[in-house]
């Protein structure tokens, strides 16, 4: 078992999600149970499959589980364009989060393909 706490990936996760939530309370009210709730879904997704990942034994199911991890950064990233075609976020806070989700991304591909 794998202690996910040590992981930047995780780390990283965490403050994309703590970012996002943050960001979606300057959202319209109407975007509660819709863009709001798919942004906030997908970035705790981030760092919570990675850490159930972390529980498996085998690097199989580690890396299955980072696979997840991975695909819910690229839903986030898609998930923050449609915000900012929405006017709902500044390209600032745009470039900053896509940048701190793409340093995430590149690190769950480089260890998915070190793992077997």
């Amino acid at each position: 078992m794998r202690d996910y706490t040590k992981y930047d990936i995780w780390k990283d996760g965490i403050k994309i999600f703590v970012d996002i939530y943050e960001l979606t309370k300057l959202f319209p009210e109407e975007e509660k149970f819709g863009i709001i709730s798919q942004l906030r879904k997908a970035s705790v997704s981030i760092a919570s499959n990675f850490a159930e990942g972390c529980s498996r034994l085998s690097e199989k199911e580690f890396k299955r589980f980072t696979e997840f991890s991975l695909g819910s950064a690229f839903e986030l990233k898609t998930q923050l364009i449609i915000s900012d075609n929405l006017g709902y976020i500044s390209k600032d806070n745009l470039a900053t989060l896509m940048e701190l989700i793409d340093k995430c991304s590149k690190q769950m591909n480089s260890l998915r393909n070190k793992l077997k």
